[in-house]
């Protein structure tokens, strides 16, 4: 697997990761009616830095996921990376979240940030919540059903952060 910078050519693999993902509704706070426009002006908004997860076998190329890392905040919080992870939906346990993460965690270093910090991972998406915690990242935060989730109902949000 290589993780590369996206590029505009990657704009029709993005949305077939994303929009999945979006419409679920299960683990990211976006309207899940989001356009393809509004959905990749969010993703490759230009404060962030988006990567792309690629299988490459011969002369083909698969997208099987991709990450956004930015600051976390301005002024006084600038030195705190954030990201965010989405996977193919033809991807689930082939490492790609992982390797993802690793990437990140390493190009966050290189820009000179501090620590990472994921600001609402939502409490039922056990599989990344685990991975993040082998990762490095603890529970610093728990936000009490601040997330709707369209079939557990309300459940709760959480803060995870690592330094680097």
């Amino acid at each position: 697997m290589l993780i590369r910078p996206a590029t505009d050519a990657d704009a029709d693999a993005l949305w077939r990761i994303l929009e999945p993902v979006i419409r679920a509704g299960e683990t990211y706070p976006l309207p899940t009616d989001m356009s393809r426009e509004d959905t990749l002006a969010y993703w490759l908004s230009p404060a962030h830095e988006v990567h792309v997860a690629v299988y490459k076998e011969r002369d083909r190329e698969a997208v099987l996921g991709t990450y956004y890392l930015r600051a976390n905040n301005a002024g006084g919080g600038a030195h705190v990376a954030n990201c965010g992870y989405m996977v193919a939906a033809d991807a689930p346990g082939r490492g790609v979240a992982r390797a993802m993460c690793a990437h990140s965690l390493a190009r966050a270093k290189a820009r000179g940030f501090r620590a990472m910090q994921f600001n609402f991972v939502i409490a039922s998406n056990e599989r990344a919540v685990r991975l993040w915690q082998h990762l490095g990242f603890s529970i610093v935060g728990r936000l009490p059903g601040a997330f709707a989730h369209p079939t557990q109902g309300y459940v709760d949000a959480l803060v995870m952060f690592r330094e680097l």
